[in-house]
């Protein structure tokens, strides 16, 4: 049995959160690797060098910032990006935010 997890509507989400969820290395880190998995990941499939509390920190972030959906099954957690509802509240932001970075 699969339960969602309670996330935002992204009409109530501002511009000002969702910069503060990407700003951050570990949460943009986590975003690019949803951004080309083809699927759902688990949480603890990341191999993140940070404590389980501070990944769980990260995650709810990224859900409350409206960027990520969490469902629950059994006992993982899967994390997906809600990619063309969030495209459609910030046009062209995760582009922005996915693109390599320029060499200079």
């Amino acid at each position: 049995m699969t339960t969602h997890v309670e996330q935002p509507d992204l009409a109530e989400v501002s511009l000002e959160t969702a910069l503060q969820a990407l700003a951050d290395d570990t949460r943009l880190r986590i975003v690019r690797e949803l951004a080309s998995a083809p699927a759902p990941c688990a949480c603890g499939s990341f191999g993140l060098e940070v404590s389980k509390a501070t990944r769980s920190h990260h995650f709810k972030t990224l859900r409350e910032a409206g960027i990520t959906n969490t469902e629950i099954l059994g006992t993982k957690r899967l994390v997906s990006l809600r990619r063309e509802e969030f495209d459609a509240r910030f046009p062209g932001l995760l582009d922005a935010v996915l693109a390599p970075a320029a060499v200079s």
